[in-house]
């Protein structure tokens, strides 16, 4: 008798049992229905305003890396330019086009060159595509005053994003007579070591020249 009692309470409570996991399993499964349509375009506004708010963001980073390579890169191919044309007289770089840049610079790991001649572009990668004239580097003769065509030589940056300001022109300038930025009020002159008084590079004026976005222009005369 006791054996029976027994058995039958405790196939009672294997059932009792039973019907407690079921009911933990149905309810686990509405729990984990998913979420609603209201809840899923929340949560994908949320990541498309975050999308637009980090990747300028992002970008501004990125570019204010690569400044210091960049600017180091342009300033090596410069110290070997003069020492190329040492000795050539009064207008050293009569002949200086992109074509002696793009060879030059053509294994860079920094810089990227594309094409063939004086139509190569040499992408400086701080904005712009970087292809067909835009976003890249350009070299040529330039006349100091009172002094022959290719006496100097200009090497210019177009569409550089904002975020490379001041700090590509706070680099470049010590190797440069005269830096200007064309953005915000057109070509701008932020150092002119050939103009009497001379007029040292002002850090502020530069920064306060560039345009949000890739929308600048830098030159630097050189000699």
């Amino acid at each position: 008798m006791f054996l029976a009692l027994s058995f039958l309470t405790t196939r009672r409570f294997s059932s009792e049992h039973n019907v407690f996991l079921c009911r933990n399993f149905v309810r686990s499964i509405n729990r984990q229905r998913g979420f609603s349509l209201i809840e899923i375009s929340i949560v994908t506004t949320i990541m498309m305003l975050l999308a637009i708010v980090g990747i300028p963001a992002i970008q501004g980073y990125v570019v204010e890396s690569k400044v210091p390579r960049v600017a180091e890169e342009l300033q090596r191919f410069v110290a070997r330019l003069k020492v190329t044309t040492h000795g050539f007289g009064a207008s050293p770089y009569a002949s200086v086009d992109t074509r002696v840049l793009a060879n030059s610079l053509r294994g860079s790991s920094v810089v990227a060159v594309s094409g063939e001649g004086a139509g190569a572009d040499v992408a400086h990668g701080l904005g712009g595509p970087g292809v067909s004239g835009r976003g890249v580097v350009r070299i040529a003769p330039y006349a100091l005053s009172g002094a022959p065509f290719g006496s100097a030589f200009l090497l210019t940056l177009n569409d550089v994003n904002h975020a490379a300001c001041p700090g590509l022109a706070s680099i470049l300038q010590r190797i440069a007579e005269v830096v200007r930025i064309s953005g915000a009020a057109g070509p701008v002159t932020v150092k002119d070591s050939l103009h009497q008084p001379v007029a040292a590079y002002n850090p502020l004026l530069a920064d306060a020249q560039c345009l949000s976005g890739d929308r600048n222009v830098f030159e630097f005369v050189i000699r």
